[in-house]
């Protein structure tokens, strides 16, 4: 326990393998999305936007709450995932990559096929993501009880289940009951802007709020800064990543900036989920609110060097590295 908190962190989200290709702007264009958002589509978008590229495929775990999850645990947190997979070979994948990142899981099974997403990479590192949720669709709020959730401290939450309301709903009654925390990590400026009515209706239970530049001025019209203290103002904790500039991070009358630890970056997919693994694991070691912050800067800077969200051991172990470097100077 630390401060009296359980240390144990369950994520609830879309189960989702994300099938990466690296291509230029015009295939965005051509596939009818603005770049650098996410966009829903069927599954035969997804496959007709694969026959339309020669691009090498790299095929990883993911879904936002999942990277996540999967980074606390490979830091060595207690972690867990909730959500809903398909009974079929890429559902397989997925849970044998929670398995070997030693995270427990309360995954249902659907008939459905396992959701996937086509995370396009351009040149600039950028990424835009055409998701089909296929069976994480039917996570329902009866998949979600008081005993996956007794036993933690926080509960994270990604934006993109704001779609699914009755299940956020059913989340925060079984959190609140369960006094854990509740962690919300905007996900994209698209879901701030279809989800706002009920985003607010939610924000008065949420404890952190997580968001990038774009997704804070989505929900604020606002700067960077002016959009921090604004969130500050409706939650406990509030977050504003500012790419590589770093990242701003507010807690009562505590206000932060973190600076980036400036990398090649490759592709950002997975940069804020990846960020989100240190901060919150850092919270749960007893790590200061900046020292937390500095610690999700360097996890999100190992992944933005590789494509996709799944940091190689060589990168974790940088990442160990330094967290001993900042426990040690915290003494």
């Amino acid at each position: 326990m630390i401060n009296g908190r359980s240390p144990w962190v369950a994520g609830v989200g879309a189960a989702l393998v994300d099938l990466l290709v690296e291509e230029e702007d015009q295939f965005i264009t051509r596939l009818g999305s603005a770049k650098g958002g996410m966009t829903l589509v069927e599954l035969d978008t997804i496959d007709t936007a694969l026959k339309s590229t020669l691009a090498p495929l790299k095929m990883v775990p993911g879904g936002s709450a999942c990277n996540t999850i999967v980074g606390i645990g490979n830091l060595g947190g207690k972690a867990r995932m909730i959500g809903r997979l398909g009974k079929d070979a890429l559902g397989k994948a997925f849970l044998d990559g929670l398995v070997k990142a030693g995270v427990d899981h309360r995954i249902r099974q659907s008939d459905m096929p396992t959701g996937r997403v086509l995370s396009v990479v351009t040149p600039d590192a950028q990424r835009t993501m055409f998701t089909f949720l296929g069976a994480s669709s039917q996570l329902a709020p009866e998949d979600v009880n008081f005993e996956d959730l007794s036993d933690v401290g926080m509960v994270h939450l990604e934006g993109y289940l704001l779609f699914n309301r009755p299940v956020v709903e059913k989340i925060i009654a079984v959190a609140k009951q369960a006094k854990a925390k509740i962690v919300l990590d905007l996900g994209s400026y698209q879901v701030v802007e279809f989800c706002r009515d009920f985003l607010e209706q939610i924000l008065p239970s949420v404890d952190i709020v997580l968001a990038n530049e774009d997704e804070a001025k989505a929900y604020t019209g606002m700067g960077e800064s002016e959009s921090l203290e604004i969130l500050a103002g409706k939650v406990e904790t509030a977050v504003v990543k500012i790419g590589k500039k770093g990242v701003l991070v507010a807690q009562g009358k505590a206000r932060h900036m973190v600076e980036a630890h400036l990398v090649k970056a490759v592709d950002t997919t997975g940069a804020g989920d990846l960020w989100a693994s240190g901060f919150l694991f850092g919270l749960t070691q007893g790590l200061s609110l900046e020292n937390a912050a500095r610690l999700g800067c360097k996890v999100g800077s190992e992944v933005v060097q590789v494509m996709g969200a799944v940091i190689p051991d060589v990168g974790w172990q940088r990442v160990h590295q330094y967290r001993s470097d900042l426990a040690t100077s915290a003494r």
